[in-house]
């Protein structure tokens, strides 16, 4: 069990039997009646966000989502394939479950395969990775890293908008969670 007055952003909480992580939250002390928490969660499962508020000192169970480390080995049609690292055993996870994240890994790459009561949820995905240029507009003389963008697709198939100056053949250090540009390595 966890008090509402230790929430902090991802603890995770089961309400109505569903797994929720606390993705914001704020302490109300109002100058008249009691304490209480407003706090913004997300389903886990559903991904589906509420705002809900619940008095100070609250107890909710805590839903433990288990976090194993493993290893994206192919991709084939719509279903991904990773192999946990510790057993070897090999689980398939459909794109959609995968998430935005699923267009920037490549093989080989190590990820966490989130599960919650024995089912697979969802994938985190490292928060940047770098990949390669395959496809872009050629750069002219006097483009400069502020005069605008253009688009890229990059090994794994995404496109992302990065400056004039990135050709073909660079690796870039890109954020999965917005999808940005962040800097040539």
């Amino acid at each position: 069990m966890i008090s509402t007055n230790d929430f902090h952003t991802g603890v995770t909480v089961q309400i109505d039997g569903q797994p929720w992580v606390v993705v914001d939250f704020q302490h109300v002390k109002p100058g008249k009646g009691s304490a209480f928490v407003r706090a913004k969660i997300k389903n886990v499962i559903t991904g589906a966000v509420l705002e809900r508020t619940f008095n100070a000192g609250d107890k909710l169970p805590r839903a433990h989502i288990e976090k194993r480390e493993a290893q994206f080995l192919y991709a084939m049609d719509d279903e991904m394939t990773f192999m946990d690292t510790e057993t070897f055993e090999q689980t398939v996870i459909t794109r959609q479950n995968v998430g935005p994240g699923a267009m920037y890994l490549k093989e080989n790459m190590n990820v966490f395969i989130l599960s919650y009561d024995n089912r697979v949820i969802g994938v985190e995905v490292p928060n940047f990775v770098e990949l390669k240029v395959v496809e872009t507009d050629p750069g002219f003389k006097g483009d400069t890293a502020t005069g605008g963008s253009k688009p890229a697709k990059l090994e794994t198939g995404a496109v992302i908008k990065v400056p004039l100056f990135v050709n073909v053949g660079d690796v870039l250090k890109v954020d999965t969670r917005t999808g940005t540009y962040i800097e040539r390595v």
